[in-house]
């Protein structure tokens, strides 16, 4: 893992950071909304303004549920998670006119920060394809080892900077409110005792995270490189 010391406060800081410029844009949407509402009179006008809304008001909801579980204490510091409400979550915030969410694994209660670490892996795989396309999450447990597995395939699909350099391991001279989030995910992977690798073609991003010392059955394709 990067060498970069972040002391707890400004853990915390920056994931707050982090969680406000997610919801900073629909929130703001809906505030110009209201404006409108409240300004114009012509129904077609008051129409837009409606629609703006509601579906601003729909991605607050879903940015806010994702982050809650992502990032949150959700429950107890010992409490397991379902992997159905995980799903839930990531269908809200991934899923859309441009990009397809495929889940694939067994309904289960798995420890809370290995749910936190896939949610995490799934949020930097679906911001490799900006113009849209298929995540595919998979995860296998068995017994008490569970393997993780995302795929993000799209046009020009491309691992952001920060998450190629920090979840490699590779050293970094700072951390803000851009490399925020996939470090967390390394502090999350490392709590798990699993390893992030990495695998990039022009149309595919593979992100895994296996535990330390087993080889990865579910890693594929191109050159992997592994955190150490």
């Amino acid at each position: 893992m990067t060498t970069v010391s972040v002391t707890s406060l400004d853990l915390a800081a920056l994931l707050c950071s982090r969680v406000c410029h997610d919801v900073i844009s629909p929130v703001g949407a809906i505030v110009n909304g209201l404006e409108m509402l409240d300004s114009e009179t012509d129904e077609d006008t008051r129409t837009v303004a409606m629609d703006l809304i509601k579906k601003s008001a729909t991605s607050a909801s879903a940015r806010l549920q994702f982050c809650r579980l992502a990032f949150g204490a959700a429950g107890s510091l010992s409490a397991a998670i379902d992997t159905g409400d995980a799903e839930n979550v990531a269908r809200g915030l991934i899923k859309n006119d441009r990009t397809e969410l495929r889940w694939n694994g067994t309904r289960s209660l798995l420890r809370k920060n290995t749910v936190k670490l896939l949610l995490n892996l799934s949020l930097i795989a679906a911001s490799a394809i900006p113009r849209g396309g298929v995540v595919d999450v998979e995860f296998d447990v068995e017994g008490e080892a569970v393997r993780l597995k995302i795929e993000a395939k799209g046009t020009n699909a491309r691992l952001p900077h920060a998450a190629a350099v920090i979840l490699v391991g590779s050293e970094v001279e700072t951390i803000d409110g851009h490399s925020i989030q996939p470090y967390y995910t390394a502090l999350l992977a490392k709590d798990c005792g699993m390893i992030i690798r990495t695998a990039a073609s022009p149309e595919s991003i593979i992100l895994t995270a296996t535990p330390e010392g087993l080889e990865s059955s579910i890693a594929q394709g191109g050159h992997v490189e592994s955190r150490r």
